[in-house]
């Protein structure tokens, strides 16, 4: 057991009270489809992965949350840290006209309307992104994305039940298929997508940043192939669907 470190041997530390917590995460740009069966696009970075399970961190109500919860359907689609221009188009937009009327006891609605969000119905059109075809479920591919991830809802768990803070729900999704551009796939791997290529975009304490252009160092967990984490995660294509 280590034992404690005698405080002038370490670097300084102090006490902080962050409002957020968004040490980096990936930027996702999640669509859905709407009631009118237009699609709607959300920017978030409240997501992590585990297996073939994506949770996704939401407001409860907003148009994405409401989106899913009633088709059940979405695409993760991954934005590279060339795309800036469009994640920043999107940012203060929402799929939900009600946030025109928000009143100051409407919660996330309100925190929206009086920090600028404006509604806007066609996401696409506004970020100027291409919508493609998705095979297995019904919201468009975000054709820019060199990452997108077909997906459907099979959880939904109510966060903050200790708090006064309500709101706010945690939703797993199953990505069913994964499409990527051929340029970020591993040269000679079917399955494999090579992380010298493929450059995310990552939000960290709300400012977008991108990768270092070279791998810091050799990961002992890498020594375990990527296929050992087959039974997590999906079975492979019988062959590649473009």
């Amino acid at each position: 057991m280590g034992s404690i470190q005698d405080s002038e041997l370490v670097p300084k530390h102090s006490t902080i009270s962050p409002a957020i917590f968004y040490w980096g995460t990936p930027v996702v740009l999640i669509t859905t489809e709407n009631p009118d069966l237009s699609f709607n696009i959300a920017p978030m970075s409240s997501a992590w992965w585990l297996g073939n399970r994506c949770m996704l961190g939401l407001g409860a109500i907003s148009q994405t949350t409401i989106n899913l919860l009633r088709t059940k359907q979405c695409v993760l689609n991954l934005p590279s840290d060339s795309m800036t221009g469009a994640v920043n188009a999107l940012a203060r937009t929402t799929g939900s006209e009600e946030i025109l009327t928000a009143k100051p006891d409407e919660g996330y609605k309100y925190f929206k309307r009086m920090n600028g969000y404006a509604y806007v119905h066609d996401k696409f059109g506004h970020a100027k992104l291409t919508p493609l075809k998705s095979d297995l479920v019904r919201p468009a591919r975000i054709m820019e994305c060199p990452a997108q991830m077909e997906a459907e809802l099979v959880g939904v768990y109510e966060m903050m039940q200790d708090a006064d803070t309500k709101g706010f729900i945690a939703l797993e999704v199953k990505v069913l298929r994964t499409h990527v551009h051929e340029e970020i796939r591993m040269d000679g791997k079917e399955n494999r997508v090579d992380p010298d290529k493929w450059r995310p975009m990552i939000m960290s304490f709300q400012e977008l940043y991108g990768l270092k252009w070279r791998k810091i160092d050799d990961s002992v967990l890498a020594r375990i192939g990527e296929e050992e984490y087959r039974g997590f995660s999906n079975a492979a294509e019988v062959e590649a669907v473009n």
